[in-house]
């Protein structure tokens, strides 16, 4: 078989990323492959706008169909984004007998159980390494390195740029804006961040992941999504006090007849391994019945890990073209016949430990009458710290809680929110530590 031709559509700083490794590792690649890689045709709407790594003049065109309709290429890589034109790009690539790389996980996350129907009537594959994570091998390290293994729970910083934020929050006690404001003109948040800082981008990646770990169709509009933009630095240095560093983390859990899949701002303990991940970078940590608890660390974004991950599937899709073997590896790791619809724990029915922030006046009796109200809900207080005495004047009273029900802590602060003695909404941030039975 002579060489093996790409096309690529999207040509921005994860397609540069491509371009730039297939230049780079090409000996390596051919050498592992026995054939080369050919990058054939690049399509973008806009040819003309600098960029780090440029082709040449002949290999571009404004048009996808050039790409789609091309006989002689035999996988489609698709890095412009956005569920529109890309699903159709996609489908018809498929349709066309063309396999597919993709990063797109909004799309995957709202349409990826219908795409990966169409991969399999057209005996083809949709690769998505690139998707989660960024350039670490989490899905391969899913799908194949833990294949053996009843996969339980999936800890994950999945997201760089609210990790960057947060970083910097704890370690310089910047302001949300003004992290936002430096992550933007680092070029690790977009113009409009929304969803990276309100967790959607998270929530899409945990529902790709959470149907591979555990056998089901992706369930993306199951997943529970809190962002980052309510976060004060105040409630991460009362959380490192009491021993806890914040992170926006991805959790997801087999409960055998249920599954929680939930993104939210969460206190870890300060010595746990996630905890030490800071800046734009992602980790990801795994528990299995056989293999234990395992994590994968790496940069989760940018030009080169990301165009990394890309060729990763290019290559797996070449060995199984090189092999007559397409579609050797189901997409969810499961046979599509084996997918089972999960039913999804609601956030009231989560159980976990909580951190509370109460702008309370100093009056005397005041904290007993919270206390009360949390222990007629069943919350037991595990710590307190009050800070200042201002008479007349709210005060911030920080509480650790045991254990608790979601429903039971919302009935407990709607009643405690409207107390005359308390000033303002509380602050509420979700635990996981050894007491929830979530971390090791």
């Amino acid at each position: 078989m002579g060489d093996i031709k790409v096309g690529l559509i999207g040509w921005g700083t994860v397609g540069c990323g491509v371009i730039e490794v297939l230049r780079q590792n090409a000996e390596a690649i051919e050498s592992r492959l026995g054939v080369r890689l050919e990058l054939k045709r690049v399509a973008d709407i806009d040819l003309d706008r600098s960029r780090p790594v440029m082709v040449p003049r002949e290999m571009l065109t404004t048009r996808a169909e050039d790409i789609l309709n091309d006989p002689d290429i035999q996988i489609v890589i698709e890095l412009m984004g956005g569920l529109g034109a890309a699903k159709g790009f996609i489908i018809q690539a498929l349709e066309n007998k063309k396999h597919v790389v993709t990063a797109n996980k909004a799309l995957l996350a709202h349409a990826g159980n219908e795409l990966f129907e169409i991969a399999a009537r057209n005996d083809r594959t949709i690769a998505f390494e690139a998707a989660v994570a960024g350039g670490i091998p989490f899905i391969k390290s899913l799908r194949e390195g833990l294949a053996g293994n009843q996969i339980d729970t999936i800890f994950g910083i999945l997201n760089g740029t609210a990790n960057f934020i947060l970083t910097r929050m704890t370690r310089q006690g910047l302001s949300f804006q003004d992290a936002l404001q430096e992550a933007q003109q680092k070029g690790y948040a977009e113009a409009n961040p929304a969803l990276d800082i309100e967790g959607t981008d998270t929530a899409h990646k945990l529902a790709i992941a959470s149907a591979i770990a555990f056998g089901t169709p992706i369930q993306f509009d199951q997943v529970y999504v809190e962002g980052i933009t309510h976060i004060d630095p105040i409630d991460i240095q009362f959380g490192e006090e009491f021993g806890y560093r914040l992170k926006l983390l991805a959790i997801a859990r087999n409960l055998d007849d249920q599954l929680e899949m939930r993104v939210h701002p969460t206190l870890i303990p300060r010595d746990h391994v996630l905890a030490g991940v800071d800046g734009a970078y992602n980790a990801v940590h795994v528990h299995g019945n056989a293999v234990g608890n395992i994590m994968l660390y790496g940069l989760g974004a940018g030009m080169m890990p990301t165009g990394s991950a890309v060729v990763s599937d290019l290559i797996d899709l070449a060995r199984d073209i090189l092999g007559n073997t397409p579609a050797r590896i189901p997409p969810l790791a499961f046979r599509a016949e084996k997918l089972k619809e999960a039913v999804i724990k609601p956030i009231s029915g989560v159980t976990t430990c909580y951190y509370l922030r109460f702008a309370a006046l100093d009056r005397p009796g005041v904290l007993s009458r919270i206390a009360g109200i949390l222990g007629q809900n069943q919350i037991s207080i595990a710590s307190v710290i009050q800070k200042g005495r201002q008479v007349e004047e709210a005060v911030p009273i920080v509480m650790i809680t045991h254990e608790a029900l979601e429903s039971s802590m919302q009935k407990a602060l709607t009643e405690i929110n409207q107390l005359e003695v308390v000033a303002g909404p509380t602050q509420v941030i979700r635990i996981e530590n050894q007491e929830t039975g979530s971390l090791s």
